[in-house]
């Protein structure tokens, strides 16, 4: 019964653990949130300025009318120097008019457009935190009154929960320090087989539940990279994690591996679902996702390329999409600089 009560009572102790872990990143959550709410406003307020475009526009139509008036008095046989000066100063007035007023239609369409962005975003990501938190709730609700057999179970679904909440505010904090130029690497001299090797080990799971089949094709040799190699497997991480997300159940990805010219090349490449025509050229811009892949295998932020490409160009390499099309499976590949 000792025994029984100690297990119990350490059970306890984890799941109150997760929640606290959990509260600590629906803080940061929420920072986002602020973040985004608050250029949404700005944006609201730009399109407050665009009021004034009716007025530009009435005051161009006026001036149209007193150009063709002078230009019917400047017909007149007789005209003075002065008349001539109104007439030339009134026309090029008129012309800086019209261009002022395109560019506040620019402008304002190019607000309008902003705001719906970002209120689809913000309700996106509002959306993408809040699914985590009802089976959480649940748990918690349930914690007190469950049998001590089950606490194992319950402490597994809240870990999960909080793992895939916590991937979701890192790859938003990241696209925010990458977008305010706050990014920062802790470098050293790292062996990229070893972090291959590693972000393997942590897909592997994910492989093996969907039966695909995945094969590694590694060099013998070391490979140095000048690196954070947090970060060198976060990019790894990511892209395996979105060929196994976005290949049905038996697929193939293949992940190869090669150094030429002190430039090391890693591609992976999958037979899922593919990329559209449409989506490609935007594939790393932040809240893109594909018409097609939403809500395949669990919906998702469309930041986790977005993160990648400026992980790798902080670290002085590209990274590249390609794809044939729906269902046609899709290859990334990232170049990164050796250290000779």
């Amino acid at each position: 019964m000792t025994e029984a009560n100690g297990a119990n009572a350490q059970a306890m102790a984890t799941a109150a653990r997760e929640l606290f872990l959990l509260g600590q990143k629906t803080v940061e959550a929420r920072a986002v949130l602020a973040a985004l709410q608050k250029e949404l406003s700005d944006t609201n307020n730009r399109l407050v300025d665009a009021q004034q475009i009716e007025h530009l526009v009435e005051a161009n139509q006026q001036l149209v009318l007193a150009v063709l008036l002078a230009q019917t008095d400047a017909e007149k046989p007789q005209r003075s120097k002065e008349e001539q000066r109104l007439f030339l100063e009134m026309r090029e007035a008129n012309a800086q008019l019209v261009i002022a007023a395109l560019s506040a239609q620019n402008l304002q369409a190019s607000a309008e457009h902003t705001l719906a962005q970002q209120r689809n975003i913000l309700t996106l990501v509002a959306h993408e935190l809040r699914n985590p938190l009802t089976p959480i709730s649940m748990i918690a609700g349930r914690l007190v009154r469950v049998p001590a057999e089950e606490l194992p179970r319950m402490q597994a679904l809240i870990e999960g929960q909080v793992k895939h909440m916590s991937r979701l505010v890192d790859d938003l904090l990241d696209v925010s320090r990458a977008s305010t130029g706050k990014l920062r690497l802790d470098r050293q001299i790292v062996d990229m087989v070893e972090i291959i090797q590693g972000a393997i080990e942590v897909c592997s799971p994910l492989m093996n539940t969907r039966h695909l089949h995945f094969n590694a094709e590694l060099p013998p040799c070391a490979l140095s990279v000048d690196g954070d190699p947090v970060r060198l497997t976060q990019i790894l991480g990511n892209l395996l994690g979105n060929a196994a997300k976005y290949t049905p159940a038996g697929g193939n990805v293949t992940l190869s591996v090669t150094a030429k010219d002190d430039v090391l090349e890693m591609s992976i490449c999958d037979d899922g679902i593919g990329i559209s025509a449409q989506a490609l050229p935007f594939i790393f811009e932040p809240f893109v996702q594909d018409v097609h892949a939403i809500g395949f295998n669990g919906a998702g932020l469309g930041i986790g390329l977005t993160v990648v490409r400026e992980l790798v160009e902080a670290h002085g390499g590209t990274v590249v999409g390609m794809s044939d099309g729906d269902g046609q499976g899709s290859t990334f590949i990232v170049t990164l600089p050796l250290v000779v």
